[in-house]
């Protein structure tokens, strides 16, 4: 029996979606041997998202969970393309030692910036939007409006660490280590 033909039924299995093409991703303009600054993360991942031929055939969406692709890991950067549907959330969280940069190619998300004094800061971005963060700064990404949305994510240098964060029961705010493997979700008492 082919490995093409699911098993029993002659049944034809569906194409697993080709795998992107680094030599067309390598045409993507960035700066080249070295880590990126937020602004040229910005850049990168707003001329990523003017490239959907790319990225498109990887976009899907599951109520239960983002649905994330990694597009390209170097030494200098790593880009995913990640899916969100309603009441998906990232919680409070850094990048570790990595800036990043997000563009909205459809639907729209929330970004939040945690601030001790005061509220947090907000916006709403987005398709066509963009923003880009520093390895200091701890932020939380939900889902906004009622369309599916999707994102492209830079990082530089490559994201391998990040710190969840939650409000322990004695108010303190603590961080929980994690690799970029595991995904993000709120810790108790994000939503305060």
């Amino acid at each position: 029996m082919s490995a093409t033909t699911l098993r029993g039924t002659g049944t034809p299995l569906p194409a697993a979606p080709p795998a992107i093409d680094p030599r067309e991703l390598a045409l993507v303009p960035r700066p080249r041997g070295r880590d990126l600054s937020g602004p040229e993360l910005q850049e990168f991942v707003t001329e990523l998202a003017d490239r959907p031929e790319l990225w498109i055939h990887l976009v899907k969406h599951d109520t239960t969970q983002r649905m994330y692709e990694e597009l390209l890991s170097d030494e200098h950067v790593t880009a995913w393309l990640i899916c969100w549907m309603d009441e998906h959330d990232t919680g409070f969280h850094d990048h570790d030692v990595s800036s990043g940069a997000v563009a909205v190619v459809s639907g729209a998300v929330r970004e939040e910036r945690l601030a001790i004094e005061g509220p947090t800061r907000n916006g709403v971005f987005r398709a066509g939007g963009s923003f880009h963060f520093s390895a200091s700064d701890i932020h939380r990404v939900s889902h906004a409006g009622s369309d599916p949305a999707v994102t492209l994510h830079v990082y530089s240098p490559p994201l391998l660490r990040m710190g969840a964060y939650a409000i322990g029961e004695d108010g303190v705010l603590v961080r929980h280590p994690m690799s970029y493997e595991q995904e993000l979700r709120p810790l108790g008492g994000d939503d305060q």
